[in-house]
């Protein structure tokens, strides 16, 4: 072997009794040749991600339409996950008071996830007027359907809009819970 070649073995790898040639490169030559792997593997990184970007795009824009088409037919799931793509501007412009009109319709059926999103635009004043009764309401609407964690975390952020109510607020908020169950959600 010549001092000026670098000299690659398996026998570590493989854990041979011999060693095995596999690749020789000349010193001189191994600077360049890692260059051009190092640009070669960033190049396809980047081009990578650039084609990637439009089909997570196209997903979306796919998710979009089907949940469109069973909205439009009263699918209260596909009227949540509606909601949820306008509030987070994915696939669609950020539209907080799209997302309500969505939220409310699923919640009108008894969607419980639906429910708590629209306490939580209630909460923060996102595409409504900021309401802690409402937001209250919502979301022990909510937490009664829920089951497990989601429940423990729905009667959990109730409390937290409980803290910053008056001993009124929390009255009638539990008033328009119980009418709201009473009329099955409609005109809530």
């Amino acid at each position: 072997m010549q001092r000026n070649r670098s000299t690659f073995y398996l026998n570590s790898l493989l854990k041979l009794e011999h060693n095995l040639e596999i690749l020789t490169i000349p010193q001189e030559a191994f600077s360049m040749t890692h260059l051009i792997l190092t640009l070669g593997t960033a190049f396809l990184l980047t081009v990578g991600a650039v084609w990637a970007g439009p089909v997570e795009d196209t997903a979306t824009a796919t998710s979009f339409k089907q949940f469109q088409s069973l909205a439009a037919q009263g699918n209260a799931e596909a009227q949540n996950n509606l909601g949820q793509l306008y509030a987070s501007g994915r696939g669609v412009p950020q539209d907080y008071s799209q997302a309500r009109q969505w939220y409310e319709k699923a919640s009108a059926q008894g969607h419980a996830l639906a429910q708590n999103n629209l306490a939580e635009l209630y909460y923060a004043g996102l595409g409504v007027p900021q309401d802690d009764v409402r937001a209250y309401m919502w979301v022990s609407l909510a937490a009664i359907h829920m089951k497990g964690e989601e429940q423990k975390q729905a009667t959990e952020n109730r409390d937290d809009v409980a803290r910053r109510m008056t001993p009124a607020q929390i009255a009638e908020a539990n008033r328009l819970t119980q009418q709201c169950l009473t009329r099955k959600f409609k005109n809530c």
